[in-house]
């Protein structure tokens, strides 16, 4: 019974991944659809694509997930579990509504909360959440902001006298470049998340040791789930990303992609679980504010941190109640195919109502 969970938690974390790249598609091409830059199914390709590599270039994040937020030492295959159906849940939800939240705090919370009501406080590395996960959840959307209002007030002191014709062009070809670059740090940031939770049902069915390497079956089948929900894409999403938050223009959507890349990818590179989300929303009303702060449709930027501020919370509260109902049918027995069973129906009616409105909003954008 303990393989049939474990293979059931390792199903639910590829969901997941495949959700986080249904979610966070919005992050990487909003700005070259709504400017133009690229046709829909081109920046969508080369996102899903550019993902896919990205999930192969470092590790470090999927350590953090592993070790770094919750105690690997008490955790099970079932408190994993529920902690992903806690993320799934939320994805699907702030989908439905069009709000760009937080995967990674999804994540991070779905965990936290099923961690806590498995094995109480003592499971939950406090300060990891907050040097890993909360402070930089602080502060990157506001480098973010910052950084793109500097990148575009500068751009515009350099292209304000020329022809606005081949200008718009140049920062269209731009966008390719710097898209291209954002997906490519999704990809690093983001689909490591999953590798760690698949690391750490590992390690607690005692198939690895902590201190093992990540197995190549794990990279490799986190980087394809996270490609091909970037490929389906989450229309919904991207158009508040492109076109709810301010009216975008090819010059503002090159420093917004560009500032995106940059602070994820450095944000890989020490380990920290950055929402992709957080990055490109704050970057987009940057690019916004720096032109003239009512070119931001505040009321909008208003509902997305609402969103942001909710995550957490959210995802540890619906992740704490699965692993109470897993517990109530047994956690290393039925409670997770049960609940595992009930997740794939509530899936395939999702789905099957939302995708022909997907397909819609495709031959829209």
């Amino acid at each position: 019974m303990d393989d049939v969970v474990l293979w059931i938690v390792v199903g639910t974390a590829l969901a997941f991944d495949f959700t986080n790249g249904f979610h966070d598609t919005a992050n990487a091409v909003a700005t070259s659809i709504s400017t133009r830059a690229m046709p829909p199914k081109v920046a969508v390709g080369l996102a899903a694509t550019l993902n896919f590599v990205g999930a192969f270039l470092s590790l470090q994040v999927a350590a953090t997930i592993a070790t770094g937020i919750v105690q690997a030492d008490v955790i099970t295959p079932s408190i994993v579990f529920a902690g992903l159906i806690g993320a799934i849940a939320w994805n699907l939800a702030t989908w439905y509504v069009g709000l760009p939240a937080s995967s990674s705090h999804a994540l991070i919370g779905g965990m936290v909360g099923s961690a806590f009501v498995a094995e109480g406080p003592e499971a939950v590395q406090g300060a990891g959440i907050v040097e890993k996960v909360i402070v930089p959840a602080l502060v990157a959307p506001v480098l973010a902001l910052g950084v793109t209002a500097l990148a575009i007030s500068l751009a515009y002191r350099i292209v304000g006298r020329r022809h606005p014709g081949p200008v718009t062009r140049g920062f269209r070809l731009g966008q390719i470049i710097t898209g291209g670059l954002f997906s490519l740090s999704h990809g690093t940031n983001d689909a490591q998340k999953t590798m760690g939770i698949l690391f750490l049902a590992l390690v607690a069915n005692g198939n690895l040791s902590p201190s093992a390497d990540v197995p190549t079956w794990v990279v490799l089948s986190a980087a394809t789930a996270i490609a091909l929900g970037t490929y389906v894409g989450g229309w919904r999403i991207i158009r508040t990303m492109g076109s709810r938050i301010i009216k975008m223009d090819p010059a503002q959507g090159f420093a917004a992609q560009g500032t995106g890349a940059a602070v994820i990818l450095s944000a890989s590179h020490v380990g920290f679980p950055l929402s992709t989300t957080h990055v490109m929303s704050g970057a987009i009303m940057g690019a916004g504010a720096a032109k003239r702060l009512s070119a931001v449709r505040w009321g909008v930027a208003g509902n997305i941190v609402v969103a942001w501020v909710l995550t957490l919370p959210g995802a540890a509260l619906v992740g704490g109640l699965t692993y109470a109902v897993v517990a109530l049918f047994g956690a290393h027995k039925a409670g997770p195919i049960i609940v595992a069973l009930l997740l794939l129906a509530l899936l395939t009616v999702a789905f099957g109502r939302r995708i022909a409105t997907g397909r819609t909003l495709t031959a829209e954008a």
